[in-house]
């Protein structure tokens, strides 16, 4: 299943907008806060689909009944552009355990590259939800190696993709390289063209770069 949010028309629509354009992309402390906002956005839909229980909550007057979250959640983030998105995602789902994997483009001379898994810091995730996410969804190559490398620590009850701006090529190769049974993509807008460099067009640039600084 994909969740395309800009098509429903609200608030998200301004943070995105502004993360695209290239003159609010000068001011890097907005563009991680606007990363942030979007990952609050994200968290609020994603609980709409969690576990409820009716809970008795004491108040000053007497007691309310209330229907509480239950699913223990855990954010999986690929560094280091997605760190303001997972902090978003973290300030609503504030009692979630946390994984984050190293990835990057290792290129060849000839200029093509592959993706080079490093480092997986995580929890056990057996039967617990699973909030995988990523800012750029381009070629959908770091998804799969990511998601192929966490459910080694075990088996979700469901895995939630995430990702600010996604390419249709990036969508359909998740669906194909995943077992999509118990995943949802969700994705903040979704552009048609990704480059033969895996840059997505229009795009936004590059995440890291913009949020931390360009790198060597």
């Amino acid at each position: 299943m994909l969740h395309i949010l800009a098509q429903k028309n609200s608030l998200l629509n301004q943070f995105i907008a502004e993360l695209r354009d290239k003159e609010v992309q000068k001011d890097s402390l907005r563009f991680r806060k606007n990363m942030e906002r979007i990952g609050e956005v994200f968290a609020y839909e994603i609980s709409k689909h969690l576990d409820y229980k009716e809970k008795e909550i004491t108040t000053p007057l007497g007691v309310s009944k209330m229907n509480i979250p239950t699913s223990k959640i855990v954010i999986a983030t690929i560094l280091r552009a997605g760190l303001p998105f997972h902090n978003g995602l973290l300030n609503y789902f504030d009692t979630a355990e946390n994984a984050f994997i190293s990835a990057h483009r290792k290129y060849h001379k000839d200029g093509s590259f592959t993706i080079q898994f490093e480092h997986l810091s995580s929890p056990d995730i057996e039967g617990k939800i699973l909030v995988l996410s990523d800012p750029m969804l381009a070629s959908g190559a770091s998804m799969e190696i990511a998601y192929k490398a966490l459910i080694e620590r075990g088996n979700p009850k469901h895995t939630h993709i995430v990702t600010i701006i996604a390419s249709n090529q990036g969508v359909n190769y998740v669906k194909k390289h995943i077992n999509m049974k118990n995943v949802t993509i969700w994705a903040g807008d979704v552009d048609d063209e990704l480059t033969s460099k895996s840059y997505i067009v229009p795009g936004l640039g590059d995440a890291g770069d913009l949020a931390f600084g360009s790198k060597m």
